[in-house]
């Protein structure tokens, strides 16, 4: 599904999800709880407490934004999966919640199964960035190099098993190259052996690496996305760089429990589709290097299918065993 279907149906959503009054009036009925299956200071966490705030606004209800991080995403998502499906508790899921059934074999919920779709929140691009000692200046001089040298070549991640490693490994079936990958514990501590060329290239978010670019520390080949981004105006997309059909992102968007209330679901759906047209909210993710999204409940829902199907071939091609 295109970044730009997504991001283009606001109103839609709105308009697809409007309610009787007397329904409005039922949800929230007390406070609400949005967990972020990651630690404080990313983009899902960001975007949980910009979006909980502008919900207490609306609604006169507190929101609090319950940080519940470990095993890339599962804890904090297993226990949204397990609350009462009464709309007030809700998951703010990474793109990690569609990659986790190709790198786990036993999770303790059904990632598509086990909750309702509620709304998609953000995109945030990303960016492949390389050593400025590397002698290259573009994808395909980047594709050129790494293919005289197989097996010569590393490419970090800031984990096994998040976009930026699927990320890699879509680009190395995709491009044909043979490359090792190098995971770490958050991109911050891959940073500096990028920049010393101790690994060749990385694919990380443009907030992470976007003062190091313009810092002259990182040489940015391409952006991720189908359109260029306003941060890195002269960064051409993978597509324009020469690798078509190459498309990856994170993004983050609230889950609840299986079970829900169609009435509950529609009323987040339409108050947050609300929010994320404010100008200061845009403004605040725009900073952060993120995009707003919007939709419906069943563009969100589709989308993480499709993204689970994706990562999944990425896997096999790359011989990824779940663990």
């Amino acid at each position: 599904m295109q970044r730009r279907h997504l991001l283009g149906v606001l109103g839609a959503g709105a308009a697809a999800w409007a309610l009787p009054a007397a329904a409005q009036t039922a949800f929230p009925s007390r406070s609400l709880t949005i967990v972020v299956p990651a630690s404080p200071g990313g983009a899902i966490d960001l975007a949980a407490r910009l979006i909980g705030q502008k919900l207490s606004e609306a609604w006169g209800q507190p929101v609090v934004v319950d940080n519940r991080a470990g095993a890339t995403g599962i804890i904090g998502t297993d226990f949204v999966a397990k609350s009462p499906p009464d709309g007030h508790t809700l998951a703010l899921v990474a793109s990690s919640h569609a990659i986790n059934p190709s790198m786990v074999r036993k999770l303790p919920f059904d990632t598509l199964r086990s909750f309702e779709p509620v709304v998609l929140t953000h995109v945030v691009p990303l960016v492949l960035v390389v050593a400025p000692s590397l002698p290259v200046r573009s994808v395909q001089e980047l594709i050129a190099y790494a293919k005289a040298r197989p097996g010569q070549l590393a490419f970090a991640s800031s984990g096994s098993g998040g976009a930026p490693h699927f990320s890699g490994e879509l680009f190395k079936s995709m491009a044909g190259l043979d490359l090792t990958h190098i995971p770490y514990k958050g991109s911050t501590l891959a940073h500096p052996d990028l920049m010393s060329g101790r690994v060749a290239l990385m694919f990380d978010t443009l907030a992470a690496v976007n003062a190091q670019v313009k810092a002259g520390k990182l040489r940015a080949l391409a952006v991720t996305t189908p359109r260029r981004v306003a941060m890195l105006p002269d960064v051409p997309t993978m597509a324009e760089a020469g690798l078509p059909g190459y498309e990856t992102s994170t993004w983050g968007g609230l889950l609840a429990p299986a079970g829900t209330p169609a009435a509950a679901i529609g009323r987040i759906n339409t108050e947050v589709n609300r929010i994320l047209t404010l100008p200061e909210v845009r403004q605040h993710f725009q900073n952060a290097g993120m995009e707003p999204g919007g939709g419906t409940p069943q563009q969100f829902g589709a989308f993480i299918a499709s993204e689970m199907a994706k990562w999944a071939q990425v896997a096999r091609q790359a011989g990824i065993q779940t663990e």
